[in-house]
């Protein structure tokens, strides 16, 4: 078990209330998901369990987790309630039952005010990463859906960080809870750290030098602001490399496709603010770049770890102008220890040439409600495209759209053959995504 597991399930399977904090990835998630289970009736298809998350990505990477979990039980229902998809087949899904529901607190607020969810069977309430629900404005929200569940039931609270001002806002929510803190830090020898000093101006440069020179096949890159994530995503791309901008100005539809390139393997580089990456679960990424230095050490603790998850190593490379020494002192402090620099003129590009993300992603206008599965995608592109299992990649299909990850070179004659024959004995508009 993680150190979070193994300090909070004991606690949760006695039904005590908890606040715990600790970061995404550090096995949270499963911990609640068995005290959630332990006390679950499969009989009774009344909503028992709720976990509210600060974002869709987060929530449906929990309720994907608990969905896991679930299979080795009878017959559990998980569903996700979340903005950005439309409300009528989430009421008709409630009106079957739901044993755990999992949403944001807007989605799960709007379905209060239609009377469309009945929260008085609930026996246990998950918060996951309470501070960025409030910190995104979501307090009332949360305030209206506690006050829907019963008064005796569990509550666990999952937090980064947990200020005084939260302490205060969150105690009405809480029945004497046992408090948990996991230090971030523990982890920290999975991943290395490097630190390069940089003229401010230089920074998008030294990226692709970092790049080319250690070659990571998955790179999230921090910039602290929308407008330098899109230049820095622009530039790399212009030097051929695979890189999207994931930040708040994009519509929900477009950031599900960016997700899902940069999780097949599609793009190699996905450059984000702090508040547009918050809640995603993203299992494999080899490095990290601070591409600024974060002026909480908090944040930069946060960032780091997510790479060098489970028994993988990671790779936490940060750019600093001399101004931003200040947020590096912190950030020794914060370790206990000196960072470690080194010079951007040992950065010699690899001799095999810039790296190319190997998989494209072949998006097809049709999903679930068209009956289509991934047995069904993989059967027409090894029959009808000729590719083998090994050319095709994550398959990921949804209720309206399906996207499937392609070997980079055999993708165009995959996308000719299907459009040409069809799945299924039927026609869907198709086209492959870009990323660089």
């Amino acid at each position: 078990m993680t150190a979070i597991q193994a300090q909070s399930l004991p606690l949760i399977l006695q039904q005590r209330d908890l606040i715990a904090q600790a970061n995404t990835g550090s096995g949270k998630t499963l911990a609640f998901a068995i005290g959630i289970l332990h006390r679950l009736d499969p009989a009774d298809f009344s909503t028992q369990a709720l976990v509210l998350c600060p974002t869709r990505e987060l929530a449906d990477q929990v309720a994907k987790e608990l969905r896991r979990v679930a299979r080795f039980a009878d017959n559990i229902k998980v569903l996700t309630l979340c903005g950005g998809t439309p409300m009528g087949p989430q009421i008709a899904s409630l009106e079957h039952g739901a044993h755990i529901v999992v949403g944001t607190p807007g989605r799960i607020q709007d379905h209060m005010s239609r009377a469309s969810i009945d929260l008085s069977g609930v026996r246990t309430l998950v918060l996951d990463e309470g501070d960025r629900m409030v910190g995104m404005g979501f307090f009332d929200e949360i305030k209206g859906i506690v006050n829907a569940c019963p008064r005796e039931r569990q509550t666990l609270l999952f937090s980064a960080t947990y200020p005084d001002d939260m302490k205060m806002a969150s105690a009405a929510f809480l029945n004497r809870p046992l408090e948990l803190k996991v230090d971030a830090t523990l982890d920290a020898p999975r991943v290395e750290q490097r630190f390069y000093e940089v003229a401010h101006e230089r920074r998008n440069l030294a990226v692709a030098q970092l790049l080319a020179h250690f070659r990571p096949e998955s790179t999230l890159a921090f910039c602290n602001t929308r407008i330098h994530c899109r230049e820095l995503a622009a530039e790399l791309r212009a030097q051929g490399f695979s890189a999207l901008a994931l930040h708040g100005e994009l519509e929900q539809r477009e950031r599900d496709e960016l997700l899902v390139q940069f999780a097949n393997r599609s793009c190699t580089v996905l450059v984000a603010t702090d508040v547009a990456a918050r809640g995603l679960d993203i299992r494999t990424v080899d490095a990290i770049i601070n591409v600024d230095v974060a002026k909480d050490t908090e944040v930069h603790t946060h960032r780091i770890g997510r790479t060098g998850r489970g028994d993988q190593t990671g790779l936490a490379l940060s750019l600093c102008a001399p101004s931003e020494r200040k947020w590096v002192k912190l950030i020794e402090a914060w370790q206990g220890g000196a960072v470690r620099w080194f010079p951007l003129t040992e950065l010699q590009p690899a001799a095999d040439g810039m790296l190319q993300a190997p998989m494209q992603t072949l998006r097809i206008q049709g999903g679930r409600k068209d009956k289509l599965r991934p047995g069904d995608l993989l059967g027409a592109l090894t029959g009808i495209a000729g590719l083998t299992k090994e050319q095709v990649g994550r398959i990921d299909v949804f209720d309206d759209i399906c996207f499937v990850a392609l070997e980079r070179h055999a993708a165009a004659r995959a996308l000719a053959c299907l459009a040409e024959a069809g799945i299924k004995g039927r026609n869907f508009r198709m086209n492959l995504l870009k990323a660089a």
